[in-house]
């Protein structure tokens, strides 16, 4: 399946919107270009009912509750893909690369849980999968951690059954390689050669610096550099191939659209990483699987664990997910029917129709997080 075509009616009748108070992280977290988390990233919480009584459940910021919701409860019935093509257009002078153009991929997976709920089927299976679980690796590793906080945290990742671990480089804004090198080796000691070490820049240097940085760190045998300069620079990715990186190269976190891994895979991009969150239409992972395929390239995708797990059972085994553990298990804390991760794999769970995460309000609501619960009804048709 390489895009969805559901011509399947659908009016949204109620949405309940629960707000979040800012949820403190265990741990601050920090990558190389000064994305710094003190807080877990969901605002909100959204169940969105349709005319058939069924109900999607899903993270969502405030600013889908203000400028999204108000467009789509609005007592109309259009198909799937009637919904979907009328608000991608609609947010065409804000740029697809925009906030306006990721929120209608989150209307998207609404209305695909929705789908898979009147269905009867987990949404794995409603679109296609064949297993119930996703390959996965763990990453994490932030730049705040000691070298001894790092090795033990991807030693657990590794005693977990993960094959693959990956952290942050990029230290003292870039300008530290020596710390970055001195922790690539003691993670690579401490893990043995066998398990895979992933490195991610976050987009930190210049294609000079990252040339120096890939050959420096030669030696210690590293899985990927992920994202190693600016995510639109197609063209200085291609200049560090001829200048003779060794390592793959990754990327695709920062682009929403299909079109634009396609510039990757031209220009030298060994690993597309497209992330689920950030996406404008859902079915684009499926484009961006099968364009890796085709280029012999490798794929994987992010986003929240939770959920991408789902989408993950598409996938082959050796088309891993992101388990991000810096926000992930924070935030799986406090979800309730998450994936059992086994042996580098997440189950994801096959008697709940739909997408089958909820968030856990009562435990929110014990924590004093739950700042208010807002009612909103479309009008009658």
């Amino acid at each position: 399946m390489n895009s969805f075509n559901f011509e399947d009616k659908i009016r949204f009748t109620k949405a309940v919107f629960y707000n979040f108070r800012s949820i403190p992280l265990p741990k601050p977290f920090q990558d190389g270009t000064g994305g710094f988390g003190q807080f877990i990233p969901e605002q909100g919480y959204l169940e969105l009912s349709d005319d058939t009584g069924m109900t999607a459940h899903y993270t969502v910021s405030r600013a889908f509750i203000k400028d999204m919701l108000p467009q789509i409860l609005n007592g109309e019935t259009k198909s799937y893909n009637e919904w979907r093509e009328s608000l991608y257009w609609k947010s065409r002078n804000s740029g697809f690369q925009s906030t306006a153009a990721v929120n209608v991929g989150t209307v998207d997976l609404l209305m695909l849980d929705i789908l898979a709920q009147r269905a009867g089927k987990p949404i794995h299976r409603f679109l296609g999968a064949e297993k119930d679980w996703a390959a996965a690796y763990k990453g994490g590793g932030s730049l705040l951690l000691s070298d001894e906080e790092l090795v033990e945290d991807m030693c657990r990742y590794v005693s977990e059954g993960f094959t693959t671990v990956k952290f942050k480089i990029g230290s003292d804004q870039g300008q530290n390689m020596e710390r970055d090198l001195r922790r690539i080796e003691k993670v690579r000691a401490a893990v043995g050669d066998e398990i895979g070490v992933a490195v991610d820049a976050n987009q930190r240097w210049t294609v000079e610096e990252a040339v120096k940085f890939a050959k420096m760190a030669e030696p210690y045998n590293i899985a990927w550099f992920e994202e190693p300069i600016h995510s639109a620079d197609f063209n200085g990715i291609q200049k560090m191939k001829e200048l003779g990186v060794k390592q793959k190269i990754s990327a695709g976190e920062s682009m929403r659209i299909s079109y634009m891994y396609e510039m990757y895979l031209e220009k030298g991009v060994d690993i597309v990483q497209p992330s689920l969150g950030r996406m404008t239409r859902i079915d684009d992972l499926l484009k961006i699987r099968d364009m890796a395929r085709a280029a012999g390239k490798e794929f994987q995708s992010g986003g929240r664990t939770a959920y991408n797990a789902s989408f993950g059972c598409l996938y082959a085994e050796n088309e891993r997910i992101e388990f991000h553990a810096p926000i992930s298990e924070p935030v799986h804390e406090l979800m309730l029917n998450v994936p059992e991760i086994r042996d580098g794999k997440c189950f994801v769970r096959t008697d709940i129709p739909g997408i089958p995460v909820r968030m856990n309000l009562e435990k929110i609501e014990a924590m004093d997080a739950l700042e208010s619960r807002t009612i909103y009804l479309a009008p009658k048709a």
